[in-house]
């Protein structure tokens, strides 16, 4: 069994356990008992939050407090960030009170690229499986952990050298191609930095171009159009579900700086009341 260590964080607000791992962003967090357990740069670790008391309570088998203010993005004030939104399109007001205390996590690039390739035509349940089973095969393996053996996300190495007919026994389709090339090329060239360096990666297209420039890149103005995008979209503005570039510039135009926390909030809000 691996050393658990303990971090107790205070005075944390805006800060929310289920909106932060349920809100889309993640897919190695899940719910155990009364806490989230997931794994993160070869780290386990269970997060528990008291709003009563502000504080972040994380048991971990590595990293230092430091190491998760950064991956929780604690230093970002989101009650501003929420206030300017709703000051520069007061639409969105009901969807950031229902979707307080979402963060944006500061992910691994790498575990990004490939998690957002898997994510394509995919539900998060498989999603999730896929990601398992992914690194279950070619991660390293952490130790015994909460009850269960853990696995980091595979290094680029694993999955560049790994044959096509083992990633298909995973049940990964089409993608088991694209992970490949993916890895192979991050390793050639180092992880993409713009958007015009991810989207041309093999199979990846502006949607999950979008979310890995934000999510695994901080590129916080993006903003990813998928089908409930687009449902929001229409509800909200009237747009045409086809007019992904008017969409974008409306996002440019209302949401500037802050677009990728705004669609955030509108997907989470729309996505998890229907």
């Amino acid at each position: 069994m691996k050393k658990i260590n303990a971090i107790r964080i205070e005075n944390v607000y805006d800060f929310d356990t289920v909106h932060i791992f349920e809100c889309g962003q993640c897919f190695r967090w899940n719910k155990e008992d009364d806490a989230y357990v997931g794994v993160v740069s070869g780290h386990v670790c269970k997060a528990e939050y008291d709003a009563s008391a502000a504080v972040l309570t994380l048991e971990t088998t590595g990293g230092d407090e430091s190491f998760w203010r950064n991956y929780f993005d604690l230093a970002t004030d989101y009650s501003e960030i929420r206030k300017t939104l709703a000051e520069a399109e007061p639409g969105t007001t009901a969807a950031l009170e229902y979707g307080h205390g979402i963060r944006i996590l500061n992910q691994d690039p790498f575990e990004i690229l490939i998690s957002f390739i898997i994510s394509q035509n995919n539900n998060i349940p498989r999603i999730k499986k896929n990601i398992e089973a992914l690194s279950a095969k070619y991660g390293e393996e952490i130790g015994e952990c909460f009850g269960t053996t853990r696995c980091a996300f595979p290094e680029p190495e694993a999955l560049a050298s790994a044959e096509l007919p083992d990633l298909a026994e995973l049940r990964l389709g089409y993608r088991a191609e694209y992970i490949k090339a993916a890895a192979a090329r991050f390793l050639e060239e180092g992880a993409p930095e713009t958007y015009e360096q991810v989207i041309a990666y093999l199979g990846i297209g502006p949607k999950v171009a979008n979310c890995i420039m934000l999510f695994g890149h901080r590129k916080v103005d993006a903003f990813p159009v998928d089908t409930w995008v687009k449902h929001i979209m229409n509800d909200m503005y009237g747009f045409n579900e086809s007019d992904v570039r008017g969409m974008t510039q409306f996002a440019e135009e209302h949401f500037g700086r802050y677009a990728g926390y705004a669609q955030q909030y509108l997907f989470y809000y729309y996505r998890d009341r229907r």
